[in-house]
């Protein structure tokens, strides 16, 4: 009998991709579960279990697998799965870091440059005015080059948002204590020992960090206030780093020009979540100033075809007996 390889959410029929690299050696199934209850008696049996972003998998369902070998995660963030109870079970646990790199820095960019020269706000604002149809509704907006370009985190992604932003005249400074000195040297770009110090100078700041037990909450109503007034946040990593009620209350109480947030803490939010409630009502202040995406900075056809080839092509090497790329734990 084939081993079993389980794709529990996010992917369904047609697997093209995956039978095409593994059909020869395993039975690959799609579940399309949207909640971790939804795998129960559905998981227990699977060889290799590959998981996307739209649930988590903990403790209780690691100890369910009867004889899992290995979990890849089709992404970078792996704040879903609970890669202690795995090591704990001898299962190695892999993620696909290098999928969508250029896509998520192009959507970065797309949203730091829609609201920096106020596109976002007037087309917003145009769109239930009957006039004045006048540039000054969105003053002031100010010229990019030379501005500030704050990044937490200089990882894949983190690099090549920092490069285009670069290309385009700004002076991009970083903050990540985990990269090796003289990094800032080789890219051209400035590094700062704290996040203190780059919320202070950052005019736009942008997250590519993982989360963690040292990032949850990261920006929070504390960190938002170290910055100059009139910037603005891009958060293309995870929900959970940035609070949406402290970036609301920010716009809200003009310290913040505007947001743009790709992922939320909650996935889908709540309607009734404040932040929500005010992206969708026009006569609130931040209607016009904030940008909300469905965890979509990933997307393009090519990035979603490399993230399902690469975890399939690193499933092959387990199920072939050789060591898998990508451990993280």
């Amino acid at each position: 009998m084939k081993p079993k390889v389980i794709i529990t959410d996010f992917i369904s029929e047609p697997l093209t991709y995956e039978r095409e690299i593994l059909g020869d050696l395993a039975e690959v199934t799609a579940l399309g579960a949207e909640r971790e209850p939804e795998l129960a008696g559905r998981i227990e049996e699977a060889d290799v279990v590959v998981m996307y972003h739209q649930l988590s998998i903990g403790r209780e369902t690691i100890e369910r697998l009867k004889h899992c070998r290995f979990i890849v995660r089709g992404g970078v963030g792996v704040d879903n799965v609970d890669r202690v109870a795995a090591r704990e079970r001898g299962i190695d646990v892999a993620n696909v870091p290098d999928y969508g790199t250029e896509d998520i820095a192009d959507t970065a960019i797309a949203m730091m440059m829609t609201l920096t020269r106020g596109v976002h706000f007037l087309n917003s604002r145009l769109r239930r005015s009957e006039g004045p149809w006048h540039y000054r509704q969105a003053a002031p907006v100010w010229r990019l080059r030379g501005r500030v370009f704050g990044l937490i985190g200089i990882g894949c992604i983190g690099m090549a948002t920092a490069l285009r932003a670069k290309a385009m005249g700004m002076d991009v400074v970083f903050y990540d204590p985990y990269v090796p000195q003289g990094l800032d040297k080789a890219l051209g770009l400035r590094c700062v020992p704290s996040l203190e110090e780059l919320l202070r100078q950052a005019n736009v700041l942008s997250v590519h960090c993982p989360l963690n037990e040292h990032t949850k909450a990261m920006i929070n109503t504390n960190t938002l206030a170290l910055m100059k007034p009139g910037g603005f946040l891009i958060n293309t990593a995870r929900g959970g780093i940035v609070d949406p009620h402290a970036v609301l209350g920010a716009i809200t109480g003009g310290h913040l020009a505007g947001a743009g947030l790709d992922v939320l803490p909650l996935e889908p939010p709540d309607p009734a979540d404040p932040l929500i409630m005010a992206w969708r009502d026009p006569s609130h202040p931040a209607h016009d100033r904030l940008i909300l995406n469905p965890h979509s900075a990933f997307y393009t056809e090519e990035g979603l075809a490399d993230m399902r080839i690469k975890s399939s092509h690193n499933v092959r090497r387990v199920l072939l007996g050789e060591k898998p790329w990508n451990v993280v734990n």
